[in-house]
């Protein structure tokens, strides 16, 4: 039906330009030309009949293509087919869609504070330790004479003070002497004074002495420290994410500390670091619920709870977003660290709600200005081309004024309604003269050759 629409105008344009060819032939004098009266049977001898003849012909051809173009657009429309779904009512959850990376909630880098060669490595990857567990051993020859050489200064510093406290006890009895004898008139004032300073100096040697003890002693503690530092430890409960070193490296810690190990503190509990965009972070809020997916477990979604959004703005090619933190608990152990997911936060819930499909505020029939849905005859003009959609996301627009087709006895009807929220694939509706089970209109198939 539709082709014969298309290809009518077409056969009727190709005859009457045949027919005006032969018009104008019949009036030159060319004899090769046979009048078209001959082959109609007209009488030559009727001036009438050799003018309003063709003129009759080229007018009636006008007219039908004139009635066959203004009819082919309807030619089709008695094979529409209106595709619709059911209004329903139910419970709508509006969620903002981010995308991030899971984290550990504690990694420690643990690393070299003295410079030295890998004796022993004790770990590996995935290993679970204990706080205080071996996890490497620098080579200890070196600093193990730097002890030895500490702890013999610390003994001749000890030394020195024995030898000191000597002198000073010593020195007090001459003084002692001194001052009894000058008392009594058989030493000189000279010889007293210099018994006075000889004590002094003995105490001075004393307290330089101690001084050294104490210096002595640290520089031992320190290089027992050093000792101590040779063997590597873990500093918390955790597992081994990483290990960056080999028996007989050599570590060089002059500059900076060199990572060594890498360790999650309890992969039993997780954080997602997703990034919520500008638009939508003013929604976000602690304590909102969520669900996400990894690519490794694509039919599985897991739970979260949003427990921080941070204020800091993170700019990448132009787009500002803010960091946000979800809680999840790990202990099935089957998410793991730097895993990408998508995750969907619940921001507001809908109870019993009247909800369409987005489809059905998109819809818009194809003649639906001219008002001639469910005609059965050709339109005055030809209608125009089908009308843009009303608006790409309904969710752009919540609370607008806007207009659903419901097929009412094979014909589409407008109904006025105004949207609420939506959660991407269903609207609310707050107001309108819809009810359940009504059928909206999504789509149309059948028009114009479709």
């Amino acid at each position: 039906m539709a082709k014969a629409a298309k290809i009518a105008p077409l056969i009727v344009m190709h005859v009457v330009m045949q027919a005006g060819t032969r018009h104008l032939s019949g009036m030159t004098d060319f004899p090769s030309k046979p009048d078209i009266r001959q082959v109609l049977g007209l009488d030559r001898s009727s001036a009438a009949g050799r003018r309003t003849g063709p003129l009759m012909w080229i007018a009636g051809g006008l007219a039908a293509a004139v009635t066959l173009m203004l009819w082919a657009p309807w030619a089709g429309t008695s094979d529409r087919i209106y595709v619709t779904a059911p209004v329903t009512r139910g419970s709508l959850v509006v969620s903002v869609t981010a995308t991030g990376t899971l984290e550990a909630l504690n990694q420690v880098e643990v690393g070299s504070e003295l410079s030295g060669v890998i004796a022993a490595v004790t770990v590996d990857f995935n290993d679970r330790v204990k706080a205080g567990d071996v996890l490497a051993r620098l080579e200890t020859e070196r600093l193990e004479s730097r002890v030895l050489f500490s702890r013999a200064s610390l003994e001749a510093a000890e030394a020195r003070v024995l030898d000191a406290e000597a002198t000073v006890r010593q020195t007090a009895r001459d003084l002692e002497r001194a001052q009894s004898l000058a008392g009594r008139g058989f030493q000189s004032g000279e010889a007293l004074d210099a018994a006075t300073a000889a004590a002094e100096r003995a105490l001075a040697a004393l307290a330089l002495a101690k001084a050294q003890v104490t210096e002595a002693t640290a520089q031992l503690a320190s290089d027992e420290t050093d000792l101590e530092k040779a063997v590597i430890t873990s500093p918390i409960d955790g597992v081994v994410m990483k290990r960056e070193v080999e028996p007989g490296q050599t570590v060089a810690a002059s500059l900076q500390t060199p990572l060594l190990f890498l360790l999650a503190e309890d992969l039993t509990r997780l954080e997602l670091h997703v990034a919520v965009d500008e638009a939508d972070v003013s929604k976000v809020k602690e304590g909102q619920s969520a669900r996400f997916t990894v690519d490794a477990y694509p039919d599985r979604a897991f739970p979260a709870t949003i427990s921080q959004v941070r204020y800091a703005p993170e700019t990448t090619e132009g787009v500002v977003t803010y960091e946000t933190l979800l809680a999840l608990d790990n202990s099935e152990l089957l998410l793991r660290p730097g895993m990408t997911a998508t995750a969907d936060i619940a921001v507001a819930e809908v109870a019993d709600a009247l909800l369409v499909p987005n489809e059905a505020l998109r819809f818009t029939p194809p003649d639906a200005d001219q008002g001639t849905e469910g005609r059965s005859g050709p339109p005055m003009l030809a209608p125009p081309m089908r009308r843009a959609a009303q608006t790409e996301n309904p969710a752009d627009d919540p609370g607008a004024r806007r207009t659903v087709w419901v097929l009412e006895n094979g014909t589409p009807k407008a109904v006025e309604v105004t949207a609420g929220a939506s959660d991407g694939r269903y609207t609310e509706i707050v107001d309108g003269e819809l009810a359940p089970d009504d059928p909206v209109i999504v789509d149309m198939r059948g028009d114009r050759g479709r």
